[in-house]
């Protein structure tokens, strides 16, 4: 684990913003101006891609229609979020200037519904102007009657991955150089993709689902990580799993009883402050991830909340996690 001495000093509120390193990225002025909030909400990418051309599996006794909602009533920007997700999507973000990395971006939403632009559009949006190319999941929700209960996720996050990589020409993108960026509830699904990507968790539909799901890292903002007391997040628990998990059940899907040997390196961004998903589960997940001898870098910050996303932190401490995030995955070699 490395906890950065910037950044607990910047957590701490001593009015600290970026390290030079960070300054000097050739990314960092992009990353920045794309990170302010607009006069008024850009325009949604029109490149969709549907995950499962067939019909998403297990769907025979799944009745809901699709929604998406709209909270925000500021023209500045969205705060949508989808339910009963029947058909999922992956929107794509094609940066200016492509690197060759890309990122799955899988946003939350407690596994009641999946947010569209907090955690969605407006991180996609920057880290598309440092070059990376981006897609948004529009994922299954478990709730939904789907025959595959918990997993109806992970198939769609594991077809995501895999789309992506087989198609990595298509986007011009290096199939090894492919990352996923989950938040809140979506962490926990970007927890499990990390960990379980190689679970065969539907029959394969045609040739891209025989390469690899699994992310060559992992961004985890705010993630739920155990679904035990007293630090769970008891919606994201029951929506995944119902009222009353089993014991059994509760242990298999908490992510600290996930890691493996083959988990990506992972990066962790959490508030000391989150009253939603408290900090232990960063905690509990970065000792798990250094027991399985999986590299890790976990930051906490003093204040902050939970999802904050973008557009919650601008002028606030957390508000350089993007920054960091691409700094390591530079180090990494994600970034070309």
């Amino acid at each position: 684990m490395t906890l950065h001495r910037r950044s607990l000093l910047t957590a701490a509120g001593l009015g600290l913003t970026a390290s030079p390193v960070l300054a000097q990225a050739p990314w960092s002025e992009a990353v920045r101006a794309a990170a302010v909030t607009p006069q008024r909400a850009p325009a949604d990418p029109a490149e969709t891609v549907r995950l499962w051309p067939d019909g998403a599996p297990g769907g025979e006794n799944v009745t809901v229609v699709a929604e998406v909602n709209e909270r925000s009533e500021d023209p500045a920007y969205h705060d949508r979020f989808a339910v009963y997700t029947t058909d999922p999507i992956m929107t794509v973000f094609r940066p200016e200037r492509p690197n060759g990395a890309a990122l799955l971006l899988i946003p939350g939403g407690g596994y009641r519904w999946a947010v569209v632009d907090k955690e969605g559009y407006d991180c996609a949006r920057v880290f598309a102007a440092a070059g990376v190319t981006c897609f948004v999941l529009r994922y299954r929700l478990p709730g939904d009657n789907w025959a595959a209960g918990p997993n109806a996720p992970l198939q769609d996050a594991q077809r995501a991955m895999r789309l992506i990589r087989a198609n990595a020409a298509q986007y011009g993108v290096d199939p090894d150089r492919i990352g996923a960026l989950g938040a809140s509830a979506g962490g926990h699904l970007g927890g499990t993709l990390a960990a379980r990507h190689g679970d065969a968790v539907y029959e394969a539909v045609d040739a891209a689902d025989a390469v690899s799901a699994r992310p060559d890292l992992s961004i985890l903002m705010y993630p739920v990580v155990t679904l035990t007391d007293p630090h769970t997040h008891a919606g994201s628990r029951s929506h995944l799993l119902g009222e009353n998990p089993s014991p059994d059940q509760i242990r298999d899907w908490s992510l600290e009883t996930m890691p493996r040997r083959d988990t990506p390196p992972t990066f962790i961004v959490h508030a000391m402050d989150d009253g939603a998903v408290p900090p232990e589960n960063a905690m509990m997940l970065t000792t798990a991830l250094r027991a399985a001898n999986v590299p890790v870098e976990t930051h906490l910050f003093e204040e902050g909340g939970h999802g904050f996303g973008i557009r919650l932190i601008e002028g606030r401490p957390a508000a350089v996690w993007p920054e960091l995030a691409l700094a390591w995955g530079a180090r990494r070699g994600w970034l070309g």
